[in-house]
Protein backbone atom coordinates (compact mmCIF):
# COMPACT_ATOMS: atom_id res chain seq x y z
CA UNK A 1 0.00 0.00 0.00
CA UNK A 2 1.02 3.57 -0.96
CA UNK A 3 -0.58 6.55 1.03
CA UNK A 4 0.07 10.10 -1.13
CA UNK A 5 0.38 12.93 0.40
CA UNK A 6 -0.34 15.69 -1.79
CA UNK A 7 0.20 19.57 -0.77
CA UNK A 8 -2.22 22.41 -1.30
CA UNK A 9 0.78 23.91 -3.60
CA UNK A 10 -0.09 21.33 -6.33
CA UNK A 11 -3.56 21.35 -5.92
CA UNK A 12 -3.42 25.37 -6.09
CA UNK A 13 -1.97 25.01 -9.61
CA UNK A 14 -4.22 22.02 -10.39
CA UNK A 15 -3.91 18.47 -10.46
CA UNK A 16 -1.66 18.06 -13.62
CA UNK A 17 -2.83 15.60 -16.48
CA UNK A 18 0.44 13.34 -15.88
CA UNK A 19 0.34 13.20 -11.87
CA UNK A 20 -3.50 12.51 -12.55
CA UNK A 21 -2.66 9.58 -15.24
CA UNK A 22 0.11 8.87 -12.86
CA UNK A 23 -2.25 7.86 -10.05
CA UNK A 24 -4.69 6.03 -12.48
CA UNK A 25 -1.86 3.23 -13.34
CA UNK A 26 -1.13 3.01 -9.94
CA UNK A 27 -4.15 2.38 -8.40
CA UNK A 28 -4.78 -0.68 -10.86
CA UNK A 29 -1.53 -2.57 -9.25
CA UNK A 30 -1.16 -0.65 -5.97
CA UNK A 31 -3.45 0.23 -3.14
CA UNK A 32 -3.78 4.10 -2.88
CA UNK A 33 -4.71 6.20 -0.21
CA UNK A 34 -4.38 10.39 -1.05
CA UNK A 35 -4.26 12.29 1.86
CA UNK A 36 -4.35 16.49 0.56
CA UNK A 37 -3.65 19.43 1.90
CA UNK A 38 -4.84 23.20 0.82
CA UNK A 39 -3.72 25.72 3.90
CA UNK A 40 -3.66 28.71 1.82
CA UNK A 41 -6.91 28.43 0.13
CA UNK A 42 -7.85 27.93 3.62
CA UNK A 43 -6.65 31.52 4.37
CA UNK A 44 -7.45 33.22 1.21
CA UNK A 45 -11.35 31.97 2.27
CA UNK A 46 -10.81 33.14 5.28
CA UNK A 47 -9.27 36.71 4.07
CA UNK A 48 -12.44 36.92 1.97
CA UNK A 49 -14.67 36.17 4.89
CA UNK A 50 -13.69 39.03 7.10
CA UNK A 51 -11.56 36.59 9.09
CA UNK A 52 -7.61 37.45 9.16
CA UNK A 53 -5.69 34.34 9.69
CA UNK A 54 -2.91 34.15 12.87
CA UNK A 55 -0.19 31.98 12.62
CA UNK A 56 2.18 30.82 15.15
CA UNK A 57 6.07 29.16 15.47
CA UNK A 58 6.57 26.76 18.56
CA UNK A 59 10.02 26.88 20.33
CA UNK A 60 11.16 24.37 17.65
CA UNK A 61 10.30 26.62 14.60
CA UNK A 62 7.21 24.50 13.75
CA UNK A 63 4.63 27.18 11.99
CA UNK A 64 1.02 26.66 12.04
CA UNK A 65 -2.27 27.89 11.80
CA UNK A 66 -4.03 29.25 15.18
CA UNK A 67 -7.20 27.95 15.05
CA UNK A 68 -10.08 29.13 16.72
CA UNK A 69 -14.10 28.15 16.77
CA UNK A 70 -15.07 30.46 13.90
CA UNK A 71 -11.58 29.80 11.93
CA UNK A 72 -12.17 25.98 12.71
CA UNK A 73 -15.31 26.25 10.89
CA UNK A 74 -13.96 28.15 7.84
CA UNK A 75 -11.10 25.27 7.84
CA UNK A 76 -13.49 22.42 7.76
CA UNK A 77 -15.66 23.87 4.87
CA UNK A 78 -12.46 24.60 2.65
CA UNK A 79 -10.75 21.26 2.97
CA UNK A 80 -14.07 18.62 3.91
CA UNK A 81 -15.99 20.47 0.76
CA UNK A 82 -14.43 22.65 -2.02
CA UNK A 83 -10.75 21.05 -1.80
CA UNK A 84 -11.81 17.43 -1.14
CA UNK A 85 -15.20 17.48 -3.28
CA UNK A 86 -13.31 19.61 -6.51
CA UNK A 87 -10.40 16.74 -6.26
CA UNK A 88 -12.48 14.35 -6.49
CA UNK A 89 -15.22 15.51 -9.30
CA UNK A 90 -11.42 15.73 -10.79
CA UNK A 91 -9.81 12.46 -10.64
CA UNK A 92 -13.55 10.67 -11.36
CA UNK A 93 -13.40 12.74 -14.69
CA UNK A 94 -10.42 11.11 -15.82
CA UNK A 95 -11.37 7.68 -14.63
CA UNK A 96 -9.62 7.33 -11.30
CA UNK A 97 -12.19 5.79 -8.93
CA UNK A 98 -11.82 8.18 -6.08
CA UNK A 99 -14.22 8.38 -3.14
CA UNK A 100 -13.54 11.56 -0.54
CA UNK A 101 -13.52 11.44 2.90
CA UNK A 102 -12.38 13.38 5.79
CA UNK A 103 -11.07 12.32 9.14
CA UNK A 104 -13.86 12.64 10.81
CA UNK A 105 -15.80 10.06 8.76
CA UNK A 106 -15.81 6.33 10.17
CA UNK A 107 -13.94 8.21 13.23
CA UNK A 108 -10.93 7.85 11.01
CA UNK A 109 -8.86 10.20 12.99
CA UNK A 110 -9.32 10.99 16.72
CA UNK A 111 -7.46 13.99 18.14
CA UNK A 112 -6.44 15.29 21.64
CA UNK A 113 -7.43 18.83 21.80
CA UNK A 114 -4.43 20.86 22.74
CA UNK A 115 -5.83 22.67 25.64
CA UNK A 116 -2.54 25.11 25.82
CA UNK A 117 0.36 25.87 23.30
CA UNK A 118 3.75 27.16 23.99
CA UNK A 119 4.61 29.66 21.58
CA UNK A 120 8.14 31.50 20.91
CA UNK A 121 8.15 35.51 19.42
CA UNK A 122 10.44 37.00 17.23
CA UNK A 123 12.86 37.18 19.90
CA UNK A 124 12.62 33.43 20.95
CA UNK A 125 10.46 34.73 24.30
CA UNK A 126 7.95 31.41 24.99
CA UNK A 127 4.47 32.13 26.07
CA UNK A 128 1.95 29.78 26.82
CA UNK A 129 -1.77 30.58 25.17
CA UNK A 130 -4.82 29.20 24.46
CA UNK A 131 -4.75 25.34 22.47
CA UNK A 132 -8.14 26.90 20.14
CA UNK A 133 -9.06 23.91 18.12
CA UNK A 134 -5.94 22.43 17.44
CA UNK A 135 -5.16 18.68 17.25
CA UNK A 136 -3.12 16.27 18.27
CA UNK A 137 -3.96 12.37 16.78
CA UNK A 138 -3.91 9.86 18.69
CA UNK A 139 -6.00 7.51 17.30
CA UNK A 140 -6.41 5.98 13.53
CA UNK A 141 -9.42 4.57 12.82
CA UNK A 142 -8.87 2.36 9.24
CA UNK A 143 -11.56 0.17 8.94
CA UNK A 144 -13.70 2.29 6.29
CA UNK A 145 -10.77 3.00 4.54
CA UNK A 146 -9.52 -0.14 4.33
CA UNK A 147 -13.14 -1.65 3.34
CA UNK A 148 -13.41 1.11 0.02
CA UNK A 149 -9.41 0.15 -0.83
CA UNK A 150 -11.12 -3.20 -1.00
CA UNK A 151 -13.46 -2.22 -3.08
CA UNK A 152 -11.50 -0.79 -5.77
CA UNK A 153 -11.79 2.95 -4.68
CA UNK A 154 -9.07 5.23 -4.01
CA UNK A 155 -9.88 7.50 -0.68
CA UNK A 156 -9.12 11.00 -0.88
CA UNK A 157 -8.76 12.14 2.62
CA UNK A 158 -9.18 15.83 4.17
CA UNK A 159 -7.12 16.45 7.53
CA UNK A 160 -9.94 17.17 9.85
CA UNK A 161 -10.00 15.06 13.17
CA UNK A 162 -12.78 14.50 16.07
CA UNK A 163 -12.01 15.63 19.46
CA UNK A 164 -12.81 13.84 22.56
CA UNK A 165 -16.15 15.90 22.75
CA UNK A 166 -16.86 14.86 18.87
CA UNK A 167 -15.75 18.64 17.94
CA UNK A 168 -13.81 19.47 14.73
CA UNK A 169 -10.19 19.77 14.99
CA UNK A 170 -7.42 21.32 12.73
CA UNK A 171 -4.60 18.86 11.83
CA UNK A 172 -1.55 19.28 10.10
CA UNK A 173 -2.27 17.53 6.84
CA UNK A 174 1.70 15.60 6.59
CA UNK A 175 1.61 14.79 10.00
CA UNK A 176 -2.31 13.02 9.30
CA UNK A 177 -1.07 11.25 6.27
CA UNK A 178 1.96 9.99 8.33
CA UNK A 179 -0.53 8.40 10.93
CA UNK A 180 -2.69 7.31 8.30
CA UNK A 181 0.45 5.41 6.15
CA UNK A 182 1.89 4.08 9.88
CA UNK A 183 -2.01 2.80 10.61
CA UNK A 184 -2.77 0.96 7.45
CA UNK A 185 0.91 -0.63 7.73
CA UNK A 186 1.76 0.84 4.36
CA UNK A 187 5.05 0.22 2.14
CA UNK A 188 5.68 3.50 1.04
CA UNK A 189 4.53 7.36 1.86
CA UNK A 190 5.03 9.81 -0.50
CA UNK A 191 4.72 13.69 -0.28
CA UNK A 192 4.40 15.47 -3.35
CA UNK A 193 5.33 19.61 -3.31
CA UNK A 194 6.72 22.01 -5.37
CA UNK A 195 10.15 22.14 -4.97
CA UNK A 196 12.64 19.06 -6.14
CA UNK A 197 12.63 17.44 -2.61
CA UNK A 198 14.63 18.52 0.62
CA UNK A 199 17.31 20.84 -0.24
CA UNK A 200 20.52 21.44 2.71
CA UNK A 201 22.81 24.83 1.19
CA UNK A 202 20.09 24.57 -1.57
CA UNK A 203 21.34 21.87 -3.09
CA UNK A 204 19.30 18.59 -3.23
CA UNK A 205 19.94 15.62 -0.75
CA UNK A 206 18.74 12.41 -2.26
CA UNK A 207 18.95 10.16 0.65
CA UNK A 208 18.78 10.41 4.48
CA UNK A 209 18.11 7.61 7.70
CA UNK A 210 15.59 9.13 10.05
CA UNK A 211 17.94 10.12 12.48
CA UNK A 212 19.85 12.59 9.64
CA UNK A 213 16.26 13.80 9.12
CA UNK A 214 15.69 14.76 12.39
CA UNK A 215 19.61 16.23 12.58
CA UNK A 216 19.04 18.54 9.48
CA UNK A 217 15.03 19.26 10.11
CA UNK A 218 16.23 22.69 12.25
CA UNK A 219 18.19 24.18 9.30
CA UNK A 220 15.75 23.88 6.47
CA UNK A 221 12.25 26.11 5.58
CA UNK A 222 9.21 26.29 6.93
CA UNK A 223 7.16 23.68 5.10
CA UNK A 224 9.41 21.02 4.39
CA UNK A 225 10.51 20.76 8.19
CA UNK A 226 6.64 19.55 8.49
CA UNK A 227 7.61 16.95 5.63
CA UNK A 228 10.18 15.56 7.22
CA UNK A 229 8.91 15.68 10.71
CA UNK A 230 5.89 13.72 9.26
CA UNK A 231 8.73 11.24 7.33
CA UNK A 232 10.33 10.55 10.20
CA UNK A 233 6.83 9.74 12.51
CA UNK A 234 5.92 7.72 9.63
CA UNK A 235 8.98 5.85 9.52
CA UNK A 236 8.84 5.28 13.37
CA UNK A 237 5.39 3.92 12.80
CA UNK A 238 6.59 1.46 10.44
CA UNK A 239 6.29 2.81 7.28
CA UNK A 240 9.38 1.34 5.24
CA UNK A 241 10.18 4.56 3.70
CA UNK A 242 8.95 8.28 3.04
CA UNK A 243 9.60 9.98 -0.10
CA UNK A 244 9.55 14.05 -0.46
CA UNK A 245 9.69 14.46 -4.22
CA UNK A 246 7.83 17.25 -7.30
CA UNK A 247 4.82 16.68 -7.92
CA UNK A 248 5.22 18.31 -11.40
CA UNK A 249 7.05 16.43 -13.40
CA UNK A 250 5.99 13.60 -15.49
CA UNK A 251 4.43 10.40 -13.69
CA UNK A 252 5.92 12.14 -10.56
CA UNK A 253 4.33 9.30 -7.95
CA UNK A 254 6.16 6.40 -9.86
CA UNK A 255 9.46 8.70 -10.09
CA UNK A 256 9.53 8.77 -6.87
CA UNK A 257 8.76 5.39 -5.74
CA UNK A 258 11.19 4.24 -8.12
CA UNK A 259 13.91 6.71 -6.71
CA UNK A 260 14.22 8.63 -9.80
CA UNK A 261 13.19 12.25 -8.17
CA UNK A 262 12.76 13.79 -4.86
CA UNK A 263 14.27 12.64 -1.43
CA UNK A 264 13.97 9.05 0.36
CA UNK A 265 14.04 9.11 3.99
CA UNK A 266 14.50 5.16 5.35
CA UNK A 267 14.92 3.85 9.18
Amino acid sequence: MIVLKIGGDILEEGLNPTLVADIKELAKVEQLVIVHGGGDEVTETAEKLGKPQKFIVSPSGIRSRYTDKETVMIYSMVMAGKINKETVAFLLSKGVPAFGLSGVDGTLLRAERKKRLIVADERGRKRIIDGGFTGKIDQVNTDAVQLLVKKGYVPVVAPIALGKEFELLNVDSDRAAANIAGALGAEKIVFLTDVPGVLVNKRLTRKLSATEAEEIRPKIGPGMDKKVLASTEAIKMGVKEAIIAPGNVKNPVTQAINHRSGTVITP
